[in-house]
């Protein structure tokens, strides 16, 4: 019986050659294993009388070695129509408590009566809470 396992090999950068790198498995028998999403949330920029909304959750990404989330979403319907948003989160910025959050910003695609595209950025949400 074989089953299917997907990950990949990170250089840990160790002195030590017996153990300079890491094995991470991404999915095993073909459900994601150690991976990670962020919510992400936001307006857009204010063009052409309007902003729009909009929320959605990253694509999965490994944990405990560097990393950048793919995102998209679909804005509010304002004005009568609606933009995609999408792209690649910048990477990973540690908190303090443990978690951390990805940078992310863009331009939606083109669409309305007056053809336009809105500007966005933002930052996910933490994947671990800090309380202090």
């Amino acid at each position: 019986m074989e089953i299917p396992i997907t990950g990949f090999v990170v250089h840990s950068g160790d002195s030590d050659s017996n153990h300079s790198h890491k094995l991470f498995i991404s999915s095993w028998d073909g459900r994601p294993v150690n991976v990670h999403v962020h919510p992400f949330k936001g307006n857009t920029s204010f063009d052409v009388g309007h902003c729009h909304h909009y929320a959605g959750v990253t694509e999965p990404a490994p944990s405990g070695v560097p990393h950048v989330h793919n995102y998209y979403a679909e804005t509010s319907f304002n004005d009568q129509h609606t933009h995609l948003i999408r792209g690649t989160t910048g990477p990973a910025i540690h908190l303090a408590c443990g978690g951390h959050y990805h940078h992310f910003e863009g331009y939606t695609t083109v669409n309305g009566s007056i053809p336009h595209a809105h500007r966005y950025s933002g930052n996910t949400g933490d994947e671990k809470e800090c309380r202090y």
